[in-house]
């Protein structure tokens, strides 16, 4: 995987149901940017709020509405290796190009690092039976799941494993450096954090991206400013959507509150209905999305969504 690559919000209507509409025109506008690829049930999806039959639809609908346009990422969410492999089957059916593992925790709980190692041990072993030329990452991200890989995990995964092929962190700059060059050449490593330091993770190293679609769009821009060599213009571009991005990594819950709402109205959408969500969305929180919003602008073919209900 290389690039910057948005991860899907999960849009409900106003029943609560994923709202099919609003999907499509989340992947039509995200193809209008120029998406690398499109990724999907990672936590901006609010993968922990879904049923299974609502993560094969999203995967189902994520297939239809892609084709051939770009490839497509599925992470693999379940507490037990069935449930990741059941998952799986869904996603390679539908023509997935990577998988990301994500570890098997509910919300407050732990596991021990050898039993996640074993964990991942069997589910790539899974994997290879159910298609050996996929490639598959790990989401290491303690710092958001309380749980992950130390670099020498990784090592001994990728002996046993040809499959595992990338890891997808979640950490800040200086640790994500430490890990490209502890797990060495030929296993990229991809950051997300919502482009937190992004232009510093491109210097450890890191070979791309996945984040929310609030600014990905702009993202993606500076990381080929940078690569061309344009530092000064990239730090510069950086600095404009770098307020934006503070405001809705604060927290997984202000993300999909708030930066849900600064991706939907640069869509020309609204969000109809927040699904269990600890953080409610309030005035002055509303008006400071709108206000990022603005300064951003509308995405590609859309027209800025206007509302009156703050």
């Amino acid at each position: 995987m290389l690039g910057i690559w948005p991860i899907l919000y999960a849009y409900f209507n106003a029943t609560g149901e994923l709202d099919r509409e609003s999907m499509r025109q989340q992947i039509q506008v995200a193809l209008r940017a120029g998406a690398p690829g499109i990724a999907i049930l990672g936590l901006a999806t609010e993968v922990n709020k879904l049923s299974n039959e609502e993560k094969h639809k999203l995967i189902d609908w994520l297939a239809q509405d892609l084709g051939r346009a770009a490839p497509m990422a599925v992470t693999l969410s379940g507490l037990t290796v069935a449930e990741q492999l059941d998952l799986a089957r869904v996603a390679i059916d539908a023509q997935a190009s990577y998988l990301i593992l994500q570890p098997p925790v509910r919300p407050g709980s732990t596991i021990a690092e050898p039993e996640l190692e074993a964990f991942f041990a069997q589910v790539l072993d899974g994997l290879r039976a159910l298609d050996p030329g996929i490639p598959v990452g790990i989401q290491n991200a303690p710092e958001f799941l309380g749980v992950g890989l130390n670099a020498d995990a990784l090592a001994r995964l990728r002996a046993c494993c040809p499959n595992l092929r990338f890891m997808k962190g979640e950490a800040p700059a200086v640790i994500i450096e430490r890990t490209v060059h502890q797990v060495g050449s030929g296993f990229p490593v991809l950051n997300g954090r919502g482009g937190m330091e992004l232009l510093d993770n491109l210097r450890a190293g890191c070979t791309g991206m996945i984040v929310a679609p609030d600014c990905a769009m702009e993202q993606q821009h500076i990381a080929k400013l940078y690569s061309d060599g344009a530092i000064e213009e990239a730090e510069a571009q950086y600095a404009r959507i770098l307020p934006t991005v503070v405001f809705v990594m604060q927290s997984l819950e202000t993300l999909v509150v708030y930066g849900k709402r600064i991706a939907a109205w640069r869509s020309g959408m609204d969000v109809q209905h927040d699904r269990r969500c600890t953080l409610a969305p309030t005035p002055f929180g509303l008006a400071t999305a709108r206000r990022f919003a603005e300064q951003l602008g509308p995405l590609p073919g859309c027209s800025m969504y206007t509302t009156s209900t703050y």
